[in-house]
């Protein structure tokens, strides 16, 4: 018979899952909203790794519910398009021709590559956006800015349908309007965060480009109050486009969100590293 030398590696591996146990237990049927875009998105590789981590969280018990973004292929297609952009105070005008480019990209596109990423993976995901079942009613944000929306009612019910089936569903930021025939595009963190709102989810994880929340000497605040998270706003130390996640956290846990999570999606398992081991990732944000 031959004899097989214990690795280190697998020792370390097999170590590493022992010590998941009480996450994993903590997290079976919980309702975990991933956002997820960025630069992971247009790398394959990336791409897929995310793709494996979702399937993984159900595959331990966990509800994933995956909302995205797509900003660098709408304005990708724009341009292929010849689609002049107009701005506002640094915002993009949403015309008409827009709005239509952004609900082909999203709700196309860049929706079914991810929905096609978690099948290949070994995962159940099925491509939504705001409009189906009238998940995601809107108004204008801000009428100069045309159709950039603003969700104003939600309707969750098709989500809890899909994962409680065991589908992982993966939603498109397009809402439908008020009014017959509107479409909007909504910040992918602003949707993600209402979803997590609607949904009472135990977790929303915004993955982003950074590593998270910083304090005045650049270093990563690991656990926040919505308080303490209000003072860091007001004296500047949250700045920047920090500002909108974590008014966009803040809000989710006024909705009953029991935490919300500021991390870098670029660094390997994020999603994971953040639900089942002690040192987590990124900046917990807590009522």
């Amino acid at each position: 018979m031959r004899k097989q030398s214990m690795n280190r590696d697998w020792i370390a591996t097999a170590r590493t899952l022992s010590e998941a146990l009480p996450y994993l237990q903590r997290f079976t049927g919980a309702i975990v909203v991933v956002k997820f875009g960025g630069n992971a998105m247009g790398d394959d590789e990336a791409m897929a790794d995310f793709a494996r981590d979702i399937v993984l969280m159900r595959q331990v018990g966990v509800n994933p519910v995956v909302v995205h973004g797509g900003g660098p292929m709408i304005n990708s297609m724009l341009d292929k398009l010849g689609i002049q952009s107009k701005f506002v105070r640094g915002k993009r005008v949403t015309d008409k021709a827009t709005v239509e480019v952004v609900e082909m990209v999203l709700a196309g596109l860049v929706n079914k590559r991810i929905v096609q990423a978690i099948n290949d993976e070994g995962g159940r995901a099925v491509g939504i956006c705001g409009k189906d079942d009238d998940l995601m009613v809107c108004e204008a944000d801000d009428p100069e800015l045309g159709f950039v929306g603003k969700p104003v009612e939600m309707n969750v019910q098709v989500i809890r349908d899909l994962y409680n089936a065991g589908i992982i569903p993966v939603i498109a930021p397009v809402g439908t309007g008020v009014n017959d025939n509107e479409t909007f595009n909504v910040n992918g963190d602003t949707a993600a965060g209402a979803i997590a709102g609607a949904l009472q989810a135990d977790r929303l994880l915004l993955l982003t480009d950074v590593p998270g929340v910083k304090n005045k000497d650049g270093e990563v605040l690991t656990e926040m109050t919505s308080e303490q998270v209000r003072a860091l706003i007001a004296d500047g130390t949250i700045a920047g486009g920090m500002i909108p996640k974590t008014e966009t956290a803040l809000d989710a846990i006024e909705k009953g969100v029991r935490g919300v999570v500021i991390l870098d999606g670029r660094a390997p398992n994020a999603a994971l590293l953040e639900l089942y081991t002690e040192h987590g990732a990124g900046s917990l944000i807590r009522g």
